[in-house]
């Protein structure tokens, strides 16, 4: 525990120590992010700093495996993937990668993270309220699912990064779900070694993100965490079926109001690769004219909302697809609230 805690305090200390010269390094290099008619923040404000998640949450993985807290198979999943990943959002953060180009580079890294996890695991799908669990394999129609699944969160975690602090308190959030699941939910020691050294390497970068942001993310930091966390569920999956779901719900604010924009915009006939500002926490965060009320109350409905009833699948007390029901609903409810996918224009008409 003394080795792990000592990892723990190191890597705060450097997200923290990096980000501060990432950010100096976009003060000089001029990488802002400059505000425009779809963007959510009103001052020039630079960009890149998640580029210190992904270096000291990838120099802490060889540790974990040196301390036999990681095998090495998961070890190379979350490495190739992550890296490669963080990679091409950082060249797309200093240019331009046309859309089509990233989305393939976005499989591959995918690809290469499912493999050396051994594919999708067996998942359960059953209403029942029995406790009995009765996986099923879906063969190559998984490994398909599983590429789509990965590269839809890795882009939806990149479209949620749009107020300060938002992204970072999603991913620490869950973290913590996925920790708490793990060290409860196994009997594999020090299982829980990863999603808490991920949600302790996001807190150094929060000191610097939290509203009023000094620093963004970037695609970099926010295509990494997607990718990242979406292996942490394959992961855990392969520890017991039901962790999949509650995964799944502690991601629920973002995979909610991201699916849900999308669908509302290709319905709409918009394109939907471009930059927009219509997802449910924008609305919300220009309702209440405030980036820290939204971000502290996503945070809120996390920890007290989704945190529990994950846990309540993981521990098998509730049914994995009706707890995700449960859990979804109210945030779906929110996102229709806040016109989540409709064009301020057709709000300014329709008012």
């Amino acid at each position: 525990m003394l080795n792990i805690n000592g990892l723990f305090l190191v890597a705060l200390i450097l997200a923290f120590i990096l980000t501060g010269f990432l950010r100096r390094y976009a003060l000089a290099s001029h990488l802002l992010d400059i505000p425009n008619t779809r963007s959510s923040h009103s001052i020039a404000t630079p960009r890149g700093g998640g580029l210190s998640i992904v270096i000291v949450f990838l120099l802490g993985l060889p540790v974990l495996l040196w301390m036999g807290d990681l095998t090495n198979h998961t070890m190379w999943a979350l490495l190739g993937a992550g890296a490669w990943v963080a990679l091409i959002g950082f060249l797309d953060d200093h240019g331009h990668i046309p859309a089509r180009w990233r989305l393939l580079a976005h499989f591959i890294g995918a690809a290469w993270g499912l493999y050396w996890l051994g594919g999708l695991p067996p998942l359960v799908f059953s209403l029942s309220n029995s406790s009995e669990i009765y996986p099923i394999d879906l063969g190559w129609a998984g490994e398909i699912l599983g590429l789509f699944y990965l590269v839809w969160l890795l882009n939806l975690y990149n479209f949620m990064d749009g107020i300060d602090g938002l992204a970072s308190v999603e991913a620490i959030t869950a973290c913590l779900g996925g920790t708490l699941l793990l060290i409860v939910g196994t009997d594999i020691a020090d299982a829980w070694a990863m999603p808490a050294l991920l949600a302790i390497t996001v807190i150094g970068f929060l000191f610097w993100n939290f509203p009023p942001a000094k620093i963004f993310m970037g695609d970099a930091g926010s295509g990494f965490l997607g990718i990242i966390l979406g292996l942490f569920s394959i992961h855990a999956a392969w520890l017991a079926p039901q962790f999949f779901w509650s995964w799944l719900i502690l991601l629920g604010v973002f995979i909610v109001d991201a699916t849900w924009t999308l669908a509302r915009r290709l319905i709409g006939g918009e394109k939907v690769y471009e930059a927009h500002r219509s997802h449910a926490y924008q609305y919300a965060s220009r309702h209440y004219g405030s980036h820290k009320f939204v971000t502290l109350a996503i945070a809120l409905i996390n920890l007290a909302w989704l945190t529990p009833l994950a846990l309540l699948v993981g521990f098998m007390k509730l049914n994995a697809l009706l707890g995700l029901m449960i859990a979804y609903l109210p945030l779906l409810a929110l996102a229709i609230y806040f016109h989540a996918g409709t064009r301020e224009l057709d709000l300014c008409k329709h008012d």
